[in-house]
């Protein structure tokens, strides 16, 4: 008797996958917990993928192959924005596979996401600087790179909006992104992938050690390493080597590698309410608190990139408590940003300015890491622009 397989248990498969690894984070999903969600035994799965890292890398690929064919049908920028919103609502999990999960992959597998990435961006420009043939080439990639980002800040929604509504408001984000224009500071032309850092150079010790306390020099290296590699691709050795010490010798500040993540992420969090929390107090109405928080947002993503990165990869890697704090202080600080948007355009509900609140962020911490147009002179005007625009305070 020929047992035959499903119709599209391959696609069924990468579906279940994608969505646990959006969900709970690479490293948090077994073959088994993949093979469960599909109705299938783990063997069974091993047929079809030869493990994880295939199973990511198939699931970038199929969404990146959706948004490849949307953009090559792309004639306009009208039609551009169509395009990103369909691709981020259809395949929702995109956005934190590529920003988040992707690095993890190979090498060679990076580098041809990168390739992909590029490509695709290199086609909205040419269709966005048809119809704005006065933006330089940098400028129209950066607005696109800009859009990619605003449209992958859905993935990060807990609650996934009605599909027509979320089209909707993202049409409108992706034309306002595209409209925007900046002072003509002309920055560096390319770019790499989109939170597909490039490999990590060997890293040096910090310079001046002795300056601050240890401790404070290890929580600084630690947010640059478990960005830039991952939490289970640095060792103590590598933690070490980058404050001047030994390996062994980080246990005398921390009884473990996961509490230096732990406390990290703690000042990572710290810095970041204290910074744009106080910026929007002291500020006078609505609308001054929101240009005051969008100020001091940018300012606080272009010098601490890499908090910023680690505390979006790294928050699932947490023990369970440390992950509720962490969630916690995610979703109060959406709130505030969704209250105060409210206010400034009472025209929005909910799920509209959550939207955009996400996009913001997806847009401007991916702008600070992402060269070379993160070294721009002008870069923190263009984010606070990119972000007027992608909250309509334009």
């Amino acid at each position: 008797m020929v047992v035959r397989r499903p119709p599209g248990r391959r696609a069924q498969i990468l579906a279940v996958a994608a969505d646990r690894f959006h969900r709970s984070g690479y490293h948090q999903v077994s073959m088994t917990e993949v093979a469960a969600g599909v109705g299938i035994t783990a063997p069974a799965l091993y047929r079809h993928f030869r493990g994880k890292p295939e199973l990511l890398d198939r699931a970038v690929r199929l969404g990146l192959d959706a948004l490849a064919d949307g953009l090559r049908a792309a004639g306009t920028t009208a039609a551009l924005g169509d395009a990103l919103a369909t691709v981020a609502v259809g395949h929702r999990p995109l956005g934190t596979l590529v920003q988040r999960d992707a690095r993890l992959l190979p090498p060679a597998r990076r580098a041809a996401l990168r390739r992909e990435l590029r490509a695709d961006v290199a086609a909205m420009s040419a269709v966005l600087r048809a119809e704005r043939p006065e933006l330089p080439d940098a400028d129209a990639e950066l607005l696109c790179w800009s859009a990619l980002s605003a449209c992958a800040g859905l993935s990060y929604q807990s609650v996934a909006p009605q599909p027509r509504r979320a089209e909707a408001v993202l049409r409108e984000v992706v034309g306002a992104v595209l409209g925007v224009t900046f002072n003509g500071s002309d920055g560096p032309e390319g770019c790499d992938g989109r939170g597909i850092r490039d490999e990590a150079e060997p890293v040096a010790a910090v310079p001046g050690a002795g300056r601050r306390p240890r401790r404070e020099e290890l929580l600084a290296a630690a947010v640059r390493l478990f960005h830039e590699r991952g939490f289970d691709n640095v060792s103590t050795d590598q933690l070490g080597a980058a404050v001047g010490i030994s390996g062994p010798s980080v246990y005398r500040h921390f009884d473990s590698k996961a509490q230096l993540l732990a406390a990290s992420l703690v000042r990572s969090r710290e810095r970041l309410w204290h910074e744009v929390e106080g910026a929007i107090s002291a500020a006078d109405g609505p609308d001054a608190a929101l240009a005051a928080g969008l100020t001091a947002y940018v300012g606080f993503a272009r010098r601490n990139g890499d908090y910023l990165g680690a505390m979006l990869s790294e928050t699932e890697r947490l023990a369970p408590p440390d992950r509720r704090v962490a969630v916690d202080f995610r979703r109060d600080f959406l709130r505030t940003w969704v209250g105060l948007l409210r206010r400034v355009r009472p025209d929005y509900d909910a799920v509209e300015a959550r939207i955009r609140v996400h996009a913001l962020f997806a847009l401007v911490n991916d702008g600070v890491r992402n060269r070379p147009h993160s070294t721009r002179p002008d870069l923190g005007d263009c984010l606070l622009r990119l972000a007027r625009a992608v909250l309509g305070t334009s």
